[in-house]
């Protein structure tokens, strides 16, 4: 019975799946900033601002807003990804977010007050293969026929 009610639901696509991936990479980042020991000068973070001593994994340049952001957008790639277009939608403009992140930290002074989320350089290595990364699965895992590559699907098989 079991395997009848799943052949009448369609699978979820590979951009959906890799969407929910990213997804769920944010939420571990973004709750990871908040644990002691993963995160190291803890006792420095501060709300905003380049002033934040606390990094993830000690090279990460991390603050409550920026592990907020991350779970954010987290959660907000978990919505998306439970349909096609709002999985495509949050890889591609996901990444362009991410490449935009990544020119305001080349060009924002890493002891700048512009320097509010806060980022450092290994943040805009970071966030530049994060950019290109996203743009690609949103971009490679969407096919001409607009379903996705849905892995249940006979015909997209190798």
């Amino acid at each position: 019975m079991a395997h009848h009610a799943r052949r009448g639901r369609p699978g979820r696509s590979r951009v959906q799946l890799a969407a929910l991936a990213v997804a769920a990479l944010f939420l571990v980042l973004g709750v990871a900033g908040f644990i002691p020991g993963i995160t190291t000068g803890y006792g420095d973070m501060t709300f905003a601002g380049h002033h934040s001593g606390a990094k993830l994994l000690g090279l990460f340049q991390v603050s409550i807003l920026h592990n907020l952001l991350h779970l954010g957008f987290g959660l907000i790639g978990l919505v998306l990804a439970r349909r096609l277009a709002g999985a495509r939608i949050f890889l591609t403009a996901g990444g362009a977010v991410y490449l935009a992140l990544w020119l305001y930290g080349w060009a924002t002074e890493d002891d700048s007050s512009a320097n509010f989320i806060p980022v450092n350089s290994a943040d805009d290595f970071l966030h530049l293969g994060l950019g290109f990364g996203m743009l690609a699965l949103g971009l490679l895992l969407s096919n001409n026929a607009g379903t996705g590559g849905r892995l249940d699907d006979p015909l997209d098989r190798p």
